[in-house]
């Protein structure tokens, strides 16, 4: 038992915002004005006064909307729709990582990326991208809510102000992007929206207190909002994945806790976006890529979860 529950505190120390897209850790971002940087190389003030290009008359393809797609799963969740044919809206707060992306996926699947800069902690953000594609009639079939915020540091350790941009961009960017983008999507449908969770969300954790708790509210609001779009015809997914390589630090991290374990447990975030996409289409409630992270998933949901927390508590803390 001892042996079982040490290896639930191990795996769940890695949980830590490895399944967020581009977000330093370390400190709460400086705020971005409440404007888009359209692409065609240009800057351009409010998004009203953007000018509105022709975009229904470039093919014929769906478009997908993805907050958080410029890197890590949120860009491999593109490359998976990209490849589906399906045109594409990249919201992120760098624009270099953004050209980045749409210059490769563009390149590889002849498809047509679009590309929106915003902070979108900022409450303008949500209202200012669903008035964008609104005026121009975007024939929205699926938003993606990949953007997080996570990291080493949480509760007591965290400034307020952290604590808050956590609860804007876990918690607060995906239930104002779904509901802003709504009437898109109904129009559309039927069509799909994709919420990105953990692991973690399944289980308080005391060292991951606001993340956990962040994530298990985007996990209750993806189960619920299922139900209440039904008859809409839009389905709705979560995507709760264990441990995920974005970058060479977490793959470092992993492998130091949990060795060859942890290696076996980790998806490519490749195979998480493609996993994420089929599935989603599918119109399967939670996605959990790899048998042992479904695997862990299932012990920590069957366990008490005053049990487990109390365990986490005295093995982990």
């Amino acid at each position: 038992m001892k042996k079982t529950a040490a290896l639930l505190i191990a795996l769940f120390s890695l949980f830590e915002g490895i399944t967020q897209t581009a977000i330093n850790k370390s400190e709460v971002p400086e705020s971005i004005a409440s404007n888009a940087l359209f692409l065609h190389h240009q800057v351009y003030g409010s998004p009203g006064n953007l000018p509105i290009p022709e975009i229904d008359s470039l093919n014929s393809y769906p478009f997908a909307l993805i907050a958080g797609g410029s890197k890590g799963i949120g860009y491999a969740i593109a490359e998976a729709l990209a490849k589906r044919k399906f045109n594409l809206i990249l919201i992120a707060r760098h624009m270099d990582s953004l050209m980045a992306a749409k210059n490769k996926l563009e390149s590889l699947y002849k498809i047509h990326v679009e590309i929106l800069r915003y902070d979108l902690s900022q409450k303008e953000a949500a209202p200012a991208i669903a008035k964008w594609c609104t005026e121009r009639n975007i024939n929205l079939k699926m938003l993606c809510n990949v953007a997080g915020f996570g990291g080493s540091k949480d509760y007591l350790t965290l400034s307020l102000d952290s604590l808050r941009y956590m609860v804007n961009i876990n918690i607060e960017s995906c239930m104002a992007l779904s509901l802003t983008l709504l009437p898109l999507l109904e129009k559309s449908a039927p069509s799909y929206i994709l919420n990105v969770g953990s692991i973690a969300g399944l289980a308080p954790i005391p060292v991951k207190n606001m993340y956990s708790a962040t994530k298990s509210a985007v996990i209750f609001f993806s189960y619920s909002l299922r139900y209440q779009l039904k008859e809409k015809n839009i389905s709705v997914s979560v995507l709760c994945p264990g441990p995920v390589f974005t970058k060479p630090e977490i793959e470092k991290d992993t492998k130091k806790r949990l060795g060859w374990l942890g290696k076996q447990m980790a998806v490519s975030p490749k195979r998480v976006g493609e996993i994420a996409v089929r599935e989603t289409f599918n119109k399967k409630l939670m996605i959990i890529p790899g048998t042992l992270s479904k695997i862990m998933a299932f012990v920590i949901r069957v366990m008490p979860r005053q049990l487990m927390v109390a365990i986490y508590d005295k093995v982990g803390g």
